[in-house]
């Protein structure tokens, strides 16, 4: 186990250009799984959605796994993944690659992935492993062979491209601890460090301080992080957050950002970020199936409209939201608004307008 010291962090960092980007997903796909299982494998529209980013500027993409994809074929996977990291390589892109995530839907299954439901934001995305899995791995009644089959996901994926030079680092768990997972993740956060450790690939490791649920789950990703990463969507607590944590004496990346509702917008944001030397990916590039271009209070409407059957089909287009640019929010409990027998928990908390 070796974590990076400072001096390794910042000659790593200075050899990049300002790292700026967008979390990537494909327009024909829901979800990540939608977009690397081999059926539903896009390789036109990645080709030219990346070659749009590209041309706007971006020379990095954050991309999302799941650990699904690696038990059903790994090698299959490596080799789609393969050709998404070469599209990037021609465009100049190198992508940060995500394994674990805590947000969205709770229940992952391969195969055929959920409708679109009309308007509502990320209505299909799922959790990494889920959780049900992370709860089971922190009340120690997980299988043997279910850890066993995370960490080999972890320990390959790490092992076959830890000196690939495509890639720009590698994100170890996005967000543990949210949308109902709750701070039971930290002992698969514990276990996910420990894996990456072992393997120590030459790209840097990183998963988010804010943006992650409890301060046990936060410091352990600051004292395991070789660059500190950070979500902010507020654009009143954004330089405040940079300065809090240029504390650490790392390379800082803010992975997401740009919520328009919340004034994270990017005439507002890419000046502060290139100020204070900080990269940054904002959240989605084209409008597509996952309609994250929706705010996060349309998800208060996602079981009403499922029930109504109020889905997108192929031949129809994307809606557009109205357009409301209000800094001002708060958070809220939706729990008890939210609730149903398959969803149970898929949110605590999200935002909205005051």
């Amino acid at each position: 186990m070796k974590i990076w010291t400072e001096e390794e962090a910042k000659d790593w960092y200075v050899k990049q250009p300002w790292l700026v980007g967008c979390n990537f997903l494909p327009s024909s796909a829901i979800n990540q799984l939608e977009m690397f299982q081999s059926d539903t494998f896009d390789e036109p529209t990645l080709t030219r959605e990346i070659k749009w980013a590209s041309e706007l500027g971006f020379n990095t993409l954050r991309i999302y796994l799941h650990d699904l994809l690696w038990k059903d074929s790994s090698r299959e996977f490596c080799e789609t993944l393969d050709t998404v990291l070469e599209i990037c390589s021609v465009h100049k892109i190198r992508p940060i690659l995500v394994l674990f995530d805590d947000c969205h839907r709770p229940y992952p299954k391969l195969g055929i992935q959920p409708r679109p439901v009309k308007g509502v934001h990320n209505s299909g995305w799922k959790q990494s492993p889920g959780r049900e899995v992370v709860h089971s791995i922190y009340d120690g009644t997980a299988q043997p062979s279910e850890i066993k089959r995370l960490k080999d996901f972890v320990q390959g994926l790490l092992t076959h491209y830890k000196d690939d030079e495509r890639i720009l680092m590698w994100d170890i768990y996005n967000e543990p601890g949210q949308l109902g997972v709750g701070e039971k993740s930290i002992t698969l956060l514990k276990l996910a460090w420990e894996w990456a450790h072992e393997i120590r690939p030459s790209q840097p490791l990183s998963a988010c301080l804010d943006g992650s649920v409890g301060e046990e789950i936060i410091h352990i990703n600051t004292i395991n992080s070789d660059v500190i990463t950070f979500h902010t969507y507020e654009g009143n607590k954004l330089e405040e957050t940079i300065k809090r944590l240029q504390t650490t004496n790392r390379p800082l990346i803010c992975t997401e950002y740009m919520a328009r509702e919340f004034g994270t917008t990017f005439q507002y944001s890419m000046p502060i970020f290139k100020k204070h030397n900080v990269g940054c990916c904002n959240w989605g590039l084209v409008a597509g199936k996952s309609q994250t271009h929706f705010g996060w209070a349309t998800i208060l409407e996602l079981q009403k409209l499922k029930q109504e059957g109020v889905f997108l089909s192929s031949e129809d287009q994307i809606p557009e939201p109205e357009i409301n640019l209000n800094p001002d929010f708060e958070y809220y409990d939706v729990t008890a608004d939210y609730l149903n027998p398959f969803d149970a928990g898929d949110y605590n908390t999200i935002k909205r307008n005051v």
